[in-house]
């Protein structure tokens, strides 16, 4: 049976025994795709764990914690004209990797593909996949599913050339709440970001949530105000954490964090084309559109 065009790369650090149970899982899917691990200076013998019992997974070490860039050095490394990325704690349901090659196939402007995530053991639906379904963006004629800006990382699916078109994962981002950055990228060098409900992932994540979580994801989420939305919209969200920070910690320690990013984030700034910025204010007006489920944790995160 021939490979997969769906290759799969998963960043991690330190979570060698999750990672051995979602690679388990990849390992037994009907489409045999590639397998690449991008370890992110793992210290807990994770790099040992693979090579030994592992030996048909492709390992990529990398020499430090690049954060969720270690996807991009990853698909890099990865020749499937197709990719879909895993945490350590996420895998594909069977036929799903078959299903997105397929779309992909079939839509050339494809560039990523968000897919429905079930959580734990008892399958219980992400909250985000209603965000994405019920998107106001619509549908476009040569695009499969709803249009949409935002997708959770462990479940997407991406053309390897269009993720290199527009640059990946970015590196001031570091981890958490990366994807919409990536999503604005995208859609400004014309490529199509949709969510289709048919394609599934599986996410079994921490129970506990990371402590830093609300503070990484604030700070993010201003800094690609910065990078990407027009200047009102930044000024004005930088406005709302300084009102935040007089009374809530995370929002002190993202303001913190955000003003010693920004000048990079300046230099970096690129803002969105008109529609797209249309587009992006008509996702804000429907204030959970932006909510991300409180256990969301890619692999990999320091």
């Amino acid at each position: 049976m021939e490979r997969s065009p769906v290759g799969v790369v998963i960043a991690t650090r330190n979570r060698r025994a999750r990672l051995a149970v979602t690679l388990r899982h990849l390992l037994d899917l009907p489409e045999r795709p590639e397998i690449l691990v991008a370890d992110n200076a793992s210290t807990d013998g994770t790099r040992a764990m693979v090579a030994r019992d592992f030996p048909q997974v492709r390992l990529l070490a990398l020499p430090s914690n690049r954060g969720a860039p270690a996807r991009t050095h990853g698909l890099r490394a990865i020749r499937t004209p197709y990719v879909a990325f895993s945490d350590d704690d996420s895998w594909w349901a069977p036929g799903s990797l078959g299903l997105a090659a397929r779309l992909f196939d079939e839509h050339p402007r494809l560039g990523l593909l968000s897919a429905r995530t079930l959580v734990g053991p008892d399958e219980e639906p992400d909250p985000l996949n209603d965000v994405l379904a019920g998107s106001p963006l619509g549908r476009a004629t040569d695009l499969p599913g709803v249009q949409v800006l935002g997708f959770l990382a462990c479940a997407c699916v991406v053309r390897r050339t269009a993720y290199l078109d527009a640059g990946g994962f970015h590196p001031l981002l570091f981890f958490g709440a990366e994807e919409t950055l990536l999503a604005y990228d995208l859609a400004a060098r014309g490529w199509g970001v949709t969510h289709s409900p048919d394609v599934i992932a599986h996410h079994h994540p921490d129970p506990a949530p990371r402590t830093d979580r609300p503070a990484v994801q604030r700070r993010n989420e201003l800094l690609t105000a910065w990078l990407r939305r027009s200047l009102p919209h930044a000024l004005a969200r930088t406005r709302d954490l300084a009102v935040a920070s007089g009374h809530d910690p995370h929002a002190r320690r993202a303001l913190r964090e955000t003003i010693a990013r920004l000048p990079a984030a300046l230099r970096a700034r690129r803002a969105l084309p008109p529609h797209l910025e249309r587009a992006a204010r008509l996702l804000d007006q429907d204030t959970g559109r932006t909510a991300r489920p409180s256990y969301a944790d890619p692999g990999g995160t320091p």
